[in-house]
Order: structure tokens, then sequence, then C-alpha cells
């Protein structure tokens, strides 16, 4: 009983610390359980933290949720848009690949690369292709200077970071810096991003927690959704106000290092 609260708590502060962060939470979550012989936590236990790292990415963008959801309903009366409403669309937009992607290619993924070599492989790539975008892409542009163009590319991205290893944040921090987006804005737009994303899958994986038979740990999946949302909120909070000073090259030298455990892991 003990341990499985242990490693409930280490497998929630994992993912609620590197859901949010460029620097892959799924490979984060392979080394614990490669090094420590754990066996996968479960549905319920996914579920578990995807509730807890929405609801902490909802809280600390409260207020501009509120105003973005606000203005995009009154758009659709009134027919006139704001920058919150003019952003509210942009987020749809980019949220469409991701979930048409999803119900495609799901099975093809969970079949052929949830691998530790993909893993890691994508973890070395986007991380290095994350450091080149942050060393010389140029920061100028601001959340209201989003296009329809912008959105799609960035949602195209998000759709990529299906693959283990990606990031999710990381690949469309990366794809916002790319843009030309500064980097606050840039993670700004990619935990607006997160929202919907989130919630969708965390539906999925619901309902096929529903549709199954296994018993449910209602004690270790209250454990592992605290978790997560502490550990994601604060991770969030520090992220922001780190951002823009310290930039991405932290998270891209952070990742390749990571790749190289990975590597060393599946090698010995």
């Amino acid at each position: 009983m003990i341990m499985d609260s242990f490693r409930a708590v280490i497998l929630a502060a994992i993912q609620g610390l590197t859901e949010f962060l460029p620097v892959s939470s799924s490979g984060h979550l392979v080394l614990p359980q490669t090094l420590f012989g754990w066996e996968d936590q479960g549905l319920a236990f996914d579920v578990a933290v995807h509730v807890g790292s929405l609801l902490a990415v909802l809280w600390y963008f409260r207020l501009e949720v509120r105003a973005i959801l606000g203005d995009w309903f009154a758009s659709l009366v009134s027919r006139k848009h704001t920058e919150n409403s003019r952003l509210g669309w942009m987020v749809i937009v980019a949220t469409i690949p991701a979930v048409l992607a999803g119900l495609i290619f799901n099975d093809f993924i969970e079949l052929h690369l949830r691998s530790g070599y993909v893993l890691a492989t994508t973890t070395l790539v986007f991380g290095v292709l994350l450091g080149l975008v942050d060393r010389y892409a140029k920061h100028g542009k601001q959340l209201a200077d989003i296009t329809l163009r912008f959105a799609i590319i960035i949602g195209l991205a998000q759709a990529v970071a299906l693959i283990p290893g990606t990031s999710r944040s990381g690949i469309t921090i990366t794809a916002a810096l790319m843009l030309g987006l500064n980097r606050s804005d840039s993670a700004r737009f990619s935990f607006l991003l997160s929202m919907p994303i989130i919630a969708a899958a965390g539906s999925y994986k619901l309902l096929e927690l529903i549709e199954g038979s296994d018993p449910v740990a209602w004690n270790f999946l209250a454990i592992g959704a605290v978790v997560s949302a502490v550990t994601a909120y604060t991770c969030i909070r520090l992220f922001m106000s780190w951002v823009e000073r310290m930039g991405m090259m932290p998270f891209a030298i952070y990742r390749v290092l990571l790749a190289a455990v990975l590597f060393w892991v599946l090698a010995s």
C-alpha cells in the first residue's frame, strides 16, 4: 500500500511537472518504469493526472479563459470580434488537426511508435530543433498578431506531438517561435491550446475506462489528481515568470541530455 502510494505520488509529480514544459512527459515517465521495473500506471491513473493537469492550467489562466469565452460567445450573436474572441477562434482552429490526427492515427501510433527508441529519438530531434529556433528565429510578434495561417501551422505541429517523446508543449512553442512570436506569448498560446486537447484526451480515456471492467482504486486516483494539479500549477507559474528571461535553450540542452540517458537505459 505504501509503495503504491509512493509510486502514485512520483508518477503524478513527474506528469504534472513535465506536462507543460517543453521536455516530453512520456520521456520522463518511462525512466522510473524502466529503472524500477514499475508496471504501467493504468488507464484510470492516466485519467486522474489528466484531470489534475487540466484543473491546474484552467485555474492559472482562469481570467483569460473567462474573457476569451465571454467574447467568443458574444461574437456568435453580434458577429463583432474582439482580440479575445479572435484568440478563441484561433485556439479552436489550432485544435482541429490534433483531434483529427488522433482519430485517424491513434491505433497506428499505439502499435508501431510506442517504442523506447522512437521516444528517445524524438526527444533528441525536437529538443535540438527547439534550441535552434529559440536561438535564430525572430521573436517580435504578439498574440494579437496570430493569423489563421499561424493557427493552422501550430495546430499541425500539435498533431505531430501524438508521436511519443515529441512533447506537445515543446513542439507548439517551437512552431510559435518559428513563426515569430515572442517567448512568453508562444508559451501562453501553447498553454491555452493545451486545454481542449487535454480535455479531449482525458474524455477519451474516461470513455475507455467506463467501457472497461477493471477495478478502480479511487484513493490512488485522488492522489494522482491532486499531486498532478499542484505540481502542474507550480510549474506553469514558474515557467511563465522565467521564460522571457531564460529562453528555451536550457530546455533544449536538457532534452539532449535526457535523450542520451534514455538511449543508455535502453541499451543496457
